[in-house]
């Protein structure tokens, strides 16, 4: 016959401690989800704020204008070479301000307003339609249609970021009569009630001493500034286009918050980018120059090409320095090292540099290798070496962590073999570490694509124009130059900056991909 067991039940204060325990352990798993669906929420706060702004970058406008390509302007006697007309960026200019001040005629009565019309497109614009001119000579003297972008404060409002407007459609207007100064009296059944109605909602946004907004009354092509505005009737100052337009039409009436003295468009150059629009000559397209640009004093044409390429050129030679040194100085301090004093100083030391803050490495990069060793500054070749400095610890301590994990049977079976300390390392524990190796690389590679502050120390902040083409030429990177743009004061420069920011994200998940993707096709588990 066999005893039973007989457990006691727990006493009360048993329970009650058992009780207490469960519910710290229900309060500790309730604060590890709260700690991640916090970090979630952050980082989806993160996401939405710059994908939101970078939305904006993602497309612009351009404008179509129709020019014929007078010899006499692009290739005139003696400069009508391909390289000539490459060059010529005055003369494309000149046409396509010659198109808009024929189709925009009142531009002509005075100076500013020639200005103002001028600034619809800058000067540099027209340089890609001059090469490929110039690439096609057999071009010049027949008509094309030139394509470029829209001017970036104008192309911010066409998105409905650049000035606050409020939209409205008035009634019918039965008659347009002109008066003895120029202007318009629009007169209509209560044409311009929903008009009023809205200047008094506009005027509770305003400070006191702003005065009354604008208005502006647009009908197809032609666009006017409501002068004195009523129920019935307003008098209207006719900026583009015909008075007659507006006779028996429903205009839409923009209510314009900030004053024109405030603002980076004037009230005629909107009239003037409303009638492009409603010609079909404006179209909003993607903007690719992003990806296909150098760095640029204006907004409409900057792209990040430049920094791309340098920021690639830069990883190169981070890895080509970082990467053979620190692995093999780990399989030394791991396989090789005696175990002295000397020994656990260096590992000591290789840790602490791993939280040096970056910008150290920066000022020792600009006194070894610009100051002492002479070598050129803003150079890929620069900035590779000094990231190479920053990365080594962290390729170092992970090629070690690696190394560690192999079994030590795995060694012992080697050398039970009769392989040796050199062959047992190279041909069996570095293979079968190569997975953890190169994680703790690629990883340090990520944050060194990331860095931004040891390379405004070597001087990698300047602007750059042109696309390197070896390590030597002068170039900036990803991170300098969203330092770049975020301290420009134009409002065009916010969207960039956080587009390029973007691609920069892109780079790295794709980095830290390769880091998922190498560890589960290659890892052991032991």
């Amino acid at each position: 016959m066999t005893d039973t067991v007989r457990t006691s039940a727990p006493s009360a204060a048993a329970a009650k401690h058992l009780k207490r325990r469960r519910a710290r352990d229900g309060r500790f798993r309730y604060y590890g989800l709260t700690a991640i669906f916090v970090a979630l929420g952050a980082l989806a706060v993160l996401v939405l704020t710059i994908g939101s702004q970078a939305f904006s970058a993602a497309t612009y406008h351009v404008v179509k204008y129709d020019v014929t390509l007078d010899p006499a302007v692009i290739a005139p006697e003696g400069a009508n070479r391909p390289a000539d007309i490459s060059r010529n960026v005055e003369g494309f200019y000149g046409l396509v301000r010659d198109n808009l001040l024929t189709t925009f005629p009142e531009a002509e009565a005075d100076r500013l307003s020639r200005r103002e019309l001028s600034d619809f497109v800058t000067r540099l614009a027209v340089l890609p339609t001059a090469r490929m001119v110039a690439n096609n000579p057999e071009l010049v003297g027949n008509a094309i249609t030139l394509t470029a972008p829209l001017n970036d404060d104008l192309d911010l409002y066409l998105k409905g970021n650049g000035v606050r407007e409020r939209k409205i459609k008035t009634g019918t207007v039965s008659s347009v009569q002109g008066e003895e100064d120029g202007t318009f009296r629009l007169s209509g059944t209560e044409a311009f009630e929903a008009v009023v109605a809205g200047l008094a909602v506009a005027g509770v946004d305003r400070a006191e001493d702003a005065g009354q907004p604008d208005v502006l009354l647009t009908a197809g092509v032609s666009t006017g500034r409501l002068t004195e505005i009523g129920a019935g009737s307003a008098r209207m100052e006719l900026l583009t286009g015909r008075a007659q337009d507006f006779a028996q039409a429903r205009p839409t009436a923009r209510i314009i918050v900030s004053a024109e003295s405030e603002r980076t468009i004037s009230d005629r150059q909107i009239a003037w980018v409303l009638a492009l629009k409603e010609m079909g000559r404006v179209d909003r397209v993607p903007r690719w120059t992003l990806l296909t640009n150098s760095d640029s004093t204006y907004p409409e044409l900057a792209g990040g090409l430049a920094a791309i390429v340098g920021s690639l050129l830069t990883m190169l030679i981070t890895a080509l320095v970082a990467m053979p040194i620190g692995i093999l100085a780990a399989v030394y301090l791991e396989e090789f090292a005696p175990r002295n004093r000397l020994t656990e100083f260096i590992e000591v030391n290789i840790n602490n540099l791993a939280a040096v803050p970056s910008i150290v490495f920066g000022l020792l990069g600009a006194a070894l290798y610009i100051n002492f060793l002479g070598m050129p500054r803003s150079a890929p070749l620069v900035g590779g070496l000094v990231l190479a400095l920053m990365t080594f610890p962290v390729v170092i301590i992970a090629s070690r962590a690696a190394l560690k994990a192999v079994p030590p049977s795995v060694r012992s079976g080697a050398l039970a073999v009769g392989a040796s300390q050199m062959q047992t390392v190279f041909h069996h524990v570095v293979p079968l570490a190569a997975p953890g190796i190169l994680t703790g690389a690629i990883l340090g590679m990520a944050r060194a694509l990331g860095e931004t502050a040891p390379l405004l120390l070597i001087g990698m902040v300047a602007f750059v124009g042109d696309v390197p083409r070896s390590p030597t030429d002068e170039s900036t990177v990803m991170p300098v130059l969203i330092f770049s743009w975020s301290n420009n004061a134009e409002r065009a420069w916010e969207p960039l900056t956080s587009a390029m920011i973007i691609i920069l994200l892109a780079f790295l998940l794709v980095m830290n991909g390769l880091v998922v993707f190498l560890r589960r096709k290659y890892e052991r588990r032991w």
